[in-house]
Formats: structure tokens, sequence, C-alpha cells
């Protein structure tokens, strides 16, 4: 368990004391404090890992937002941006002595530009309700992660999150254009805007997947996309894994470029199947999603084009979509497909980045490791950026199981960093793949890193323990201390 050294007594006078500031800055019903209360933010989606914060704040504005941070720089109590929750990387942990700051309340549309094509909401929104406000008047949010109905905008700009859908649109990155951002000493700051590109230098840039580390982001403007005339999903059923992935290579090798492809194997077909009657063949190894959109002489075309760039690899199922009502049932088995590997086992859903032409290899491998330690993984995942997403099923009450399934998914993502991959595509890396970061990146790449986050966040207050190996972060805030 990730906790900072504080005596159990010093934190509960410093809640006290702390309760009593945010009291005069926010409505008391808006300051979690009571313990009961407090241990519903003590894991976010990793619940591996458990801690309860000192506090809980809940604010509306943004002004309010960088009130709270100023009481805590003052106090010297660290601050854990959390949005709604879902990350599976521990990003939103707590630590004993702790000020989660929930972005949950600030949940506003503040403005649809469709002229400019964007809109400006409050951080805490969640993905699909960003798309449900302008989606009467023809438009989109591209960027869908599974956890679309329940994650916040927030989370996602900290993680960088992508979604089915990334292969044509982008990740969050790309369809971000500007922030409001409260930085670690409560100053607030702008970035870009309703505009392409910023002058200057790509703050912007370096914010969107930085994990809460640099400072928390109350607002952000973000691209709108006008609807496709429309769109029609197709399925592709292999007889193993590795088939499956060199099709994949090959439908991007070719130039197509379909609007999403998503890859899920033998367990995670049956489970999904039987949960959302999606019409998934059961009879095949492996399935991929390959979504086209545009008109319908657009579609037809792009799927032939498909279809004969796979035809090589011997498919043993195609089916296209003929209506709405089954491409819906498509989706809807891939958007359940986490979910329902729940009714098998427990799991830990990994992320990891490939290159494509190496997903043949990996896949095997995967395969190959998970028999070593006596588990199961199922894999559903982008398959056309190569973002895999291998669930390892354990028994979270067998203390061994679950050691042999934290030690398998280090494996899988030292493999990624073998295959020219890396660690993370859209989870982050929290505290999950903290320990990792020293097999992708050397320590004087890592304090190089750090220097960034020492310009943002001198005293290390926002979202501690996070990201950075503690063999290497420990020695520098102890040598920030000392200076």
């Amino acid at each position: 368990m990730i906790e900072m050294p504080v005596p159990n007594g010093e934190i509960i006078a410093k809640r006290g004391r702390i309760a009593q500031r945010f009291k005069a800055v926010l409505p008391a019903e808006q300051v979690i404090e009571s313990l009961e209360e407090l241990k519903a933010y003590e894991c976010d989606a990793l619940s591996a890992y458990r801690q309860p914060p000192m506090l809980v704040v809940l604010p509306d504005t943004t002004e309010q937002v960088a009130a709270i941070v100023k009481i805590c720089r003052e106090e010297g109590a660290p601050i854990i941006p959390r949005g709604s929750g879902t990350s599976l990387a521990g990003g939103s942990l707590p630590t004993a002595d702790s000020v989660v700051l929930g972005m949950a309340r600030m949940n506003k549309v503040l403005e649809a530009d469709y002229e400019n094509r964007v809109i400006r909401v409050q951080t805490g929104i969640t993905n699909l309700a960003v798309t449900g406000a302008v989606q009467p008047d023809g438009f989109f949010y591209a960027p869908d992660p599974s956890s679309q109905l329940a994650c916040a905008i927030g989370g996602n700009i900290a993680m960088n999150s992508g979604g089915a859908h990334c292969l044509k649109y982008g990740v969050t990155t790309n369809n971000l254009q500007g922030v409001r951002m409260v930085t670690a000493d409560g100053e607030i700051l702008e970035f870009g805007g309703a505009y392409l590109d910023a002058g200057g230098y790509d703050f912007l840039g370096l914010i969107c997947g930085s994990e809460g580390q640099l400072g928390i982001c109350t607002e952000a403007t973000l691209k709108l996309i006008p609807n496709a005339e429309g769109a029609r999903p197709m399925l592709f059923g292999f007889e193993t894994n590795e088939v499956a992935g060199a099709a994949v290579a090959a439908i991007i090798k070719a130039g197509l470029c379909p609007v999403a492809l998503e890859f899920m194997d033998k367990p995670a077909i049956i489970v999904s199947e039987n949960f959302a009657k999606a019409g998934y063949p059961m009879d095949v190894e492996a399935l991929l999603i390959v979504e086209v959109e545009g008109s319908e002489d657009e579609i037809e075309e792009q799927l032939n084009r498909i279809e004969a760039v796979v035809a090589p690899f011997n498919p043993h199922t195609v089916k296209r979509s003929a209506n709405d009502i089954e491409s819906a049932k498509i989706w809807a088995g891939r958007k359940a497909a986490f979910g329902a590997i729940g009714q098998l086992a427990d799991y830990i859903c990994l992320d990891g980045c490939v290159p494509l032409a190496q997903l043949p290899k990996v896949l095997s491998e995967t395969a190959r490791l998970a028999e070593g330690y006596g588990l199961k993984v199922a894999n559903v995942f982008h398959a056309g950026d190569g973002n895999l997403h291998p669930l390892i099923m354990y028994d979270a009450n067998d203390p061994d199981s679950a050691h042999k399934a934290e030690e398998l998914g280090a494996d899988l993502l030292r493999l990624c960093v073998e295959m020219d991959g890396c660690l993370t595509g859209e989870h982050g890396v929290g505290i999950e793949k903290r320990e990792l970061m020293l097999v992708q990146f050397t320590e004087r790449e890592l304090l190089q890193q750090m220097a960034i986050k020492d310009v943002f966040d001198p005293a290390w207050m926002l979202n501690p323990a996070k990201v950075f190996p503690l063999s290497v972060s420990a020695p520098h805030i102890d040598d920030l201390k000392a200076a």
C-alpha cells in the first residue's frame, strides 16, 4: 500500500483544521471528512490498491479549485485530482495525508461553438455526455474509451485516452484544443482555445497525458466532428490470434484507414456474445471488428477493398452488418467486453502498445507467458494502432494467484517494450507501471522528465507517488527539500 509516512494522530489533527478552512470557501456539504464517506474514495478502478485520503472536496468552479489548492499548499497537503475514478492504473489513488479534489460536480457544458466546431466544458463531465450534448445538432466528440459512459474528460486529458474510433480520429491530444488549468500554487492559466494551433510552446501537448502531475484542468475546449453520412461495421473470424494480428497489419499496410479496427479473442468473444447477443461467431479463435464510414457507395467500396486484403488470411467468417440494429449490437458486444469478462473471474486490464507488424509475435508470446504462470488471458484491444488490452484473469481471494497476475502483467509490459513498443497507450502509468518506467527509460531520461514537473510543481504536491519510480523520485524530492 502506498502511504505517506505521517503519524495517524497528526493526520487527524490536520484533517479537522484543513476541513474548517475548506468550509470557508465551499459549502460544508462539499467537504467530506467522515471515515465512512472517505472510503468511497480509497481507490479507483485498480481496486487492488486502497488507501482512504485525509479529506475530499467537491468544488463547483475553477475559482473554488484555485482557493482549495492555495489552502493545500499552505498546509503542505498533497492533492489528488479525481474525475470519475475509472483509472485502471491507480491514477487517482490517494495517500493517507492527501486531499482528493473531486471534479464530479464540475460537469457543465459551457459553450457549443458550431462555427468553430468546438465545445467548451467543465472537465468533470463524462465523455459520452459531450457527444450527447451536440449529437442532435449533427456533431460528435471522437475519442470514445470503453468507459465513456462513466469516465470524465479531465481523466481523459490526464491519461490521453483513446477508444475504438481513435484509428481515424486520433486520441485525446488530437481532439483537445484548449484547457483552463489551476497550477500548484493556485494560479489560473489558459492554454489554447477555439483555434487550431496556439502560438509559442506547445504547453497543451505537454499537459495532455501528464496524469495530474503539472496542474488541475478545470475546463477544456474540445474539437467537434460532423456526424458521418453513414457507418457500417463488418466482422472477420479467424482460426488463430496470430493470423488475425497479421490481417490487421495488412489492412494498415494497404493504405486503408477504417474508422475503427478492434480485436477480440475466444474468451472475450464467448463472454461478450453471451452477455450482449451481438451475433458474434462462436466457432473462431479471434475476431476483428472493422468499421468504415461515408456515403453508401463509399462504405461499399471500402468494405470491398478491406475484404480483398483480408481474403489471403482465409477468414473463417466474413459478415457485414445489414442495418443499424445489427451495427449497434456489434458495438454493444465490444463495449461490454471488459465488464462481461468479470463474470468469468477477477482480472487485471493492462495497457501497452506495439508496432502493428509485431502483433502476431506479441499475441503468441502472450499465450506462452500466460501458460507459464498457469493463468488465462483474454485479449480485447484497439488493433488499428497496436494498443493492447490483455485481461489477466485470476482469483483476488488467493494471494498467490494475485501475485502471479501482477508478475505476468509486468512480463507482458516488458514484452511490449522489447517489441519496440511502450508501456502505455491510454491508461497512463499511475502506480501500476510506475516501477516499470525504468524498463523503458534510463534514470537520466526520467530525471529530465522530472525536471519539467519541478517547474510546474516545485514541492511535488500534485498527485504524488505516481508515474516516476520511487527509487528515482524519492532521492530527487529529498534533494529539492534540502535545497
